[in-house]
């Protein structure tokens, strides 16, 4: 492997990565509805602000969500939409699995 397809390949565990925690998942889930502000996310999800403020870092850091400033609240979106097909993805596998181990149960 050259270096170029290295970085590639390290640019794209980085994304996947960033989504490897269940509030994460939950957190693009909900952006895909619509924007949310830091204190809305944090009611939904049960944590305090640093720690969804840690978890809405993470994914803009790798580019899957975006911020906005309005006075003393930040507002996030989803950048990329097309994330959500990963989780289309992720969903036939479950249910590849689930049916494999019903063949293994029966």
């Amino acid at each position: 492997m050259d270096a170029k397809a290295r970085a590639r390949y390290e640019a794209r565990a980085a994304i996947i990565k960033a989504m490897g925690h269940p509030t994460r998942l939950f957190i693009v889930e909900e952006l895909a509805r619509g924007e949310r502000c830091v204190w809305e996310l944090t009611e939904m999800v049960g944590a305090d602000v640093s720690t969804i403020s840690k978890h809405l870092s993470v994914l803009k850091n790798v580019g899957i969500v975006q911020d906005e400033k309005r006075g003393n609240q930040v507002f996030y979106s989803l950048l990329v939409p097309c994330v959500l097909n990963f989780f289309s993805c992720v969903e036939s596998v479950l249910q590849s699995r689930a049916k494999e181990h019903a063949k293994l149960t029966k």
